[in-house]
């Protein structure tokens, strides 16, 4: 290594070492944070030197692009990649705020999609098993939790939505629910027979554990509105007991209640408004059909769909 490289080099690692200390003293970063800005600087420090390209003078958009596709190559996460260029956007806005580099060549670089992960789901067979639990007037919490699951299913709601229920919110009569949502957002939601019939089974013992005029209408042992870590471990209880032998959360439920409702009505914004979200794009991760699903609906619908049967009834 020539002089003039020994001393590039030297004067890379300093400024680095003052972006981590203005990061520290600026930003107040945790420890944990900041070694993890030092990781990240150090694969690009290292990906520089394989090269021979000169930083930070030497350094452009085309080798960002080839440095974010070595880490997605090397098998690193979309996350971590992405968290990877935002710090490396940080130093090199900072850089060129003290004038030690002209530009800033990870500002347009993105790091590539995460898979799409379709929710999981409980077919029909599933829900009813799980949710059909014994009722004993001995553990009137079993008439709880049964409300809770009918209607997690008859609504599609969020755990959140389901823990700050309020009696006030609850429109028996009319089979609605006003509810309040991400963003403080409230939607009205539709309160099926079943989760009728299991809501007012329960109010009839939940004056056995109210206190203090608690308006929730899921509440705990001691009366107070019901911890979503509760129903998180009653709902896996429940699934035990009726040995299902899989893992079950509340936004089973949701997911279940969406993807069931567009496969019997195919109405997108229909089931939009009924989950509360705000995009359209998100609804559509419940379009995952089964195939079986959209052979039939193909039969059905499409004009010569038909015909390979009326071939083979020729035959």
């Amino acid at each position: 290594m020539t002089r003039a490289s020994q001393r590039s080099t030297t004067a890379v690692i300093g400024e680095v070492s003052d972006f981590i200390e203005h990061l520290r003293i600026q930003k107040r970063l945790s420890i944990h944070t900041l070694t993890a800005y030092q990781a990240d600087i150090s694969k690009l420090l290292a990906y520089a030197a394989q090269h021979n390209i000169k930083l930070w003078a030497e350094l452009n958009p085309h080798h960002a692009r080839r440095f974010t596709a070595s880490l997605n190559g090397k098998g690193m996460a979309p996350k971590s990649v992405q968290r990877t260029l935002s710090g490396l956007r940080s130093l090199f806005f900072w850089l060129c705020q003290h004038n030690k580099a002209s530009m800033n060549p990870f500002i347009d670089i993105r790091a590539p999609k995460n898979p799409s992960r379709l929710p999981k789901t409980l077919d029909v067979e599933q829900l009813t098993k799980l949710i059909e639990i014994p009722l004993n007037e001995k553990d009137p919490l079993s008439y709880r939790d049964k409300a809770i699951m009918e209607l997690f299913y008859s609504s599609g709601l969020r755990l959140a939505e389901l823990c700050s229920l309020e009696n006030s919110e609850l429109s028996l009569s009319e089979g609605l629910a006003r509810v309040t949502g991400k963003g403080q957002k409230t939607r009205e939601v539709l309160i099926g027979r079943h989760a009728l019939i299991a809501l007012k089974d329960w109010l009839k013992y939940r004056v056995r554990f109210v206190k203090d005029n608690t308006n929730a209408v899921f509440i705990s042992k001691q009366g107070k509105e019901i911890n979503p870590r509760t129903v998180q471990r009653r709902l896996q209880m429940w699934a035990d007991r009726q040995g299902m032998n899989i893992k079950v959360t509340p936004h089973m439920f949701r997911h279940s209640f969406a993807s069931h409702l567009l496969e019997s009505s195919g109405e997108l914004r229909a089931v939009q408004e009924l989950l509360g979200h705000a995009n359209i794009s998100t609804t559509q991760v419940y379009t995952h059909l089964d195939y079986q699903h959209l052979a039939k609906i193909y039969d059905q619908a499409h004009p010569r769909a038909k015909h390979t049967s009326l071939i083979d009834e020729k035959k």
